[in-house]
């Protein structure tokens, strides 16, 4: 292990008896260095989604940690994620975003590799290599691929878990996030390609935030003061004025010790439909026709409504109008933020162009709550590397002794929690799988029921 800092042996690099996080995890190149080794090189990564390459041979660039890959689908429909990097001298042997091709062809020496993996050509192969060189055991490196109800996911180690076991109890809410408006399982697509941009912080801070920092929204405040929603009404979000009132408990979710978490709302027994997208009738009938559809499919669990959360490491998920976005690491002081949004395939093009219009003035580089949440990070991230400011470690504390379990519904996995306002356990639950991953001991002590049993009265109602 590159860390050799004593202090970073302790144990106080992630505190979460005290709530107490260094900022040298966001600053420090060694750390960053380990990061790499220990949790992009071993996790699962998401990578894309297959309507990205819905015909035989097609492909897109994708990225796992710093390096590029080519998620595509060969000629055979199988898919694949090949490292994008020729085996002769690392040259990219695909510069194109996205295409259709049989074949890589590295534009250095030209050695040329099939839709399959396999170099099929190597220039001078009699004369220069005299038909030694066994083409086989050269192909493209080649990651573990799963498709989980059509999102992409790739690993590079042989000993890691298969991904649902990986995934463990976030399933539930995995599942409800890939549920099409109705309930049901069915197709959807990508649309308006892949938004990309470049972020002055380290990667940590963007998946964090998405893994339930509701404690942040007076950031957005000016966002709030204007009509953002496609419900016609002022805030950021489809569902602001309509959870409002059917609300019965506000969750987070940590998926321990996966690191995963979720966060969303359980809804009161009797609520109905509330208008929710006003700016057409087509798309208006769409969405109630599908509510109605999802509670006569669902029953009980359709009270459950998902707000988001993060996929350990780097992914975080948002429901209302359906993104992915991927925190990829560019050193320790530059995150490039990868956003793909998608839309029920079989939907009307009314529905999907307001779906569309939403997320251009909501999320990604154009969207006015993005560039808040930019803003914060880049400048959280530079009060991280100042001589004076690292020697003091971030809090992370709110909650702390506090936590109140709930079971409002025995179909919910994971540790469920009834937030009465806001807290930071699940940013404790990520933070503990970054420690265990990283191999640094997260200095953690049990809560002692006996202390906080007159706190849990929520969960006993």
């Amino acid at each position: 292990m590159r860390i050799d800092n004593t202090r970073r042996y302790t144990g106080d690099l992630v505190n979460l008896s005290q709530g107490l996080i260094s900022r040298d995890i966001f600053t420090a190149q060694d750390i960053y260095d380990d990061e790499l080794e220990r949790i992009f090189a071993r996790s699962w990564l998401f990578v894309g989604h297959e309507s990205q390459v819905p015909e035989r041979e097609d492909y897109i660039l994708s990225r796992m940690g710093e390096e590029s890959v080519i998620f595509n689908r060969d000629r055979n429909g199988k898919l694949h994620v090949f490292l994008n990097n020729c085996r002769h001298r690392g040259m990219r042997v695909c510069r194109y975003d996205k295409g259709n091709s049989r074949k890589f062809m590295c534009p250095f020496h030209a050695w040329t590799f099939s839709d399959l993996g396999e170099l099929i050509a190597v220039p001078k192969l009699d004369t220069g290599y005299h038909n030694e060189l066994d083409r086989s055991q050269w192909g493209l490196i080649e990651a573990r691929v799963y498709s989980y109800r059509g999102y992409v996911f790739a690993c590079w180690d042989a000993d890691t878990p298969d991904f649902e076991s990986y995934l463990g109890d976030l399933r539930f809410y995995l599942d409800d996030y890939c549920e099409l408006p109705d309930g049901s399982y069915g197709e959807w697509e990508a649309f308006g390609g892949i938004m990309k941009w470049k972020m002055p912080c380290n990667w940590k801070f963007g998946a964090e935030n998405f893994s339930g920092d509701y404690y942040h929204n007076p950031s957005h405040a000016s966002v709030d003061q204007v009509i953002l929603s496609p419900a016609g009404s002022k805030g950021r979000h489809t569902y602001d004025d309509v959870t409002k009132a059917r609300e019965a408990w506000k969750l987070n979710i940590c998926i321990t010790p996966e690191g995963h978490t979720s966060r969303g709302q359980l809804f009161k027994d009797d609520y109905d439909y509330l208008p929710t997208y006003q700016e057409m009738a087509v798309v208006e009938d769409y969405f109630r026709d599908c509510y109605a559809r999802r509670q006569e499919k669902l029953g009980e669990k359709a009270r459950w409504f998902g707000h988001g959360g993060t996929i350990f490491p780097n992914v975080s998920y948002s429901n209302g109008v359906q993104s992915m976005g991927t925190w990829h690491p560019s050193g320790p002081h530059e995150t490039e933020t990868w956003r793909i949004f998608l839309a029920p395939k079989a939907a009307p093009d009314e529905v999907k162009n307001v779906l569309r219009h939403y997320v251009i003035r909501y999320q990604g580089p154009s969207g006015l709550t993005e560039q808040d949440d930019m803003e914060n990070w880049g400048s959280s991230h530079e009060g991280s590397r100042g001589t004076i400011a690292r020697r003091y470690d971030y809090h992370y504390g709110m909650g702390m002794g506090y936590e109140q379990k709930a079971w409002p519904a025995t179909w919910l996995g994971g540790e469920v929690y009834a937030t009465e306002d806001v807290s930071e356990q699940n940013q404790r639950a990520y933070y503990t799988r970054w420690a265990a991953d990283m191999d640094i001991p997260p200095n953690i002590d049990r809560i002692d029921p006996a202390k906080t049993a007159t706190k849990t009265t929520l969960a006993a109602e």
